[in-house]
């Protein structure tokens, strides 16, 4: 049922006070499928764990929230599962649910916010491990017809932070269920980011997924701000894919400039490197800016608008590209 004039500022992440002129939730297939037969699909977005979107004001169209729960065991074996996964179900607690049940493999995906059917759309990615890496398959409603289909890995044409859903599918299919193969027998990922100090510190010597997770949240909670305290979508900007030559030129006048190999060819920049050494971790301006411990993450300190923070992101991008001629791409699904 469509209730009108609904305030979003619970319904996401960034905390930001703007209007749905129309909003429903759904919370099984058929429902949803009624729900696209009944309204006008022109200016329909639908949201999730709302973690991933600035809205710059109100929506003058149609929201409709994903709120399909559930996690079932379809296939096991003495190496792995599959796990069908409600798109509604939020991320970290299907983590958890997977270390309880001693599954891995997503175990470095710790803490993420938002919900499982983002996680393909965005190829969610941390700590040297990607959606990519434990996905099998998902279910998807086509807007237009409400026919269900099923993408397989292949078809989701995954890339860093991208598939197919954020490109030639965008705004076409509503993802319901997500299937991931987890292991039973586990290769552990320790070796990017701060995962093996952080074990060490802990005294770790035969890490369990449950230690990498704890050690994740522990790495995650020291540096990253709680959307639930301060208004925020994680980081906001993606990690820059340069060529070797254009990284080794900028090498030149700045020689503490960090890479991780991509191929033979390119290599990743850290965004949150660029931005800090560019001075801007830290600044606020007035109720909002850049926060003080992980400068990829902008913040909503109180009432700030959506196009304020736009408007940060957008001096930062613009100062990034003087300075290292590097362009930053939002990472955030920015709602105009």
């Amino acid at each position: 049922m469509l209730q009108e004039n609904v305030n979003l500022k619970e319904y996401n992440t960034f905390n930001i006070s703007v209007q749905a002129k129309n909003f429903a939730t759904f919370s099984d297939v058929n429902s949803l499928q009624q729900l696209l037969n009944e309204i006008d699909k022109d200016n329909l977005m639908i949201l999730g764990g709302g973690s991933n979107v600035l809205f710059q004001k109100d929506f003058e169209g149609i929201i409709l929230r994903n709120e399909i729960l559930g996690i079932d065991l379809i296939e096991e074996s003495n190496n792995d599962v599959l796990l069908k996964v409600g798109a509604g179900e939020t991320w970290h607690e299907f983590v958890l649910y997977a270390i309880n049940n001693n599954y891995g493999g997503i175990e470095n995906l710790s803490l993420i916010p938002g919900s499982v059917g983002a996680s393909p759309m965005q190829n969610i990615g941390a700590y040297g491990v990607e959606i990519k890496d434990v996905f099998h398959s998902l279910e998807a409603v086509e807007i237009q017809t409400g026919k269900i289909k099923t993408f397989t890995h292949e078809e989701c044409q995954f890339g860093y932070r991208e598939s197919v859903f954020k490109k030639a599918l965008k705004n076409q299919y509503i993802i319901t269920s997500v299937t991931y193969r987890l292991s039973k027998n586990h290769i552990l990922n320790t070796s990017y980011g701060a995962i093996e100090t952080e074990l060490k510190l802990q005294g770790i010597q035969n890490p369990t997924i449950k230690d990498i997770s704890n050690a994740v949240i522990t790495i995650r909670q020291s540096k990253l701000p709680d959307p639930n305290e301060i208004g925020n979508a994680g980081s906001f900007f993606k990690n820059p894919v340069i060529s070797k030559k254009q990284y080794d030129k900028i090498k030149e006048e700045f020689p503490t400039i960090p890479c991780y190999a991509v191929d033979e060819e390119n290599v990743k920049v850290p965004a949150g490197w660029l931005i800090d050494h560019s001075g801007w971790k830290g600044k606020t301006f007035g109720d909002y800016g850049v926060h003080k411990k992980q400068a990829l993450v902008l913040v909503n300190y109180g009432e700030a608008s959506g196009s304020e923070i736009y408007k940060l992101s957008s001096e930062i991008i613009e100062d990034i590209s003087t300075r290292f001629g590097i362009a930053l791409e939002r990472e955030v699904n920015i709602i105009e």
